[in-house]
């Protein structure tokens, strides 16, 4: 099955979080911060959206930082997403 976002949503993929910080140190699980960076991994058509016109800026495959508590949280085939509106995207990643 795949996901087919509508209208101005996103599906992103969270990264990975870091299981050591950069000097070694192991985190255990509720020490580690909840990861932001996502992977975009299908992008919805845009156009109207409440009577405004809405260009999709992202494409699958770009690197992006979301708002920490935004979006639905899907569980499809043993794999997590989130959905996003395409607002909800604060920065790409380069």
């Amino acid at each position: 099955m795949t996901i087919k976002p509508l209208s101005d949503r996103v599906v992103l993929k969270l990264m990975e979080a870091e299981e050591t910080t950069k000097s070694g140190i192991i985190l255990a699980g509720p020490a580690q911060e909840k990861p932001q960076i996502a992977e975009v991994i299908a992008v919805g058509p845009g156009g109207l959206v409440d009577g405004k016109e809405v260009a999709m800026t992202v494409k699958p495959g770009d690197k992006v930082i979301t708002s920490q508590y935004s979006g639905t949280k899907v569980k499809l085939d043993s794999e997590e997403f989130t959905v996003v509106r395409v607002g909800d995207i604060l920065a790409t990643v380069e």
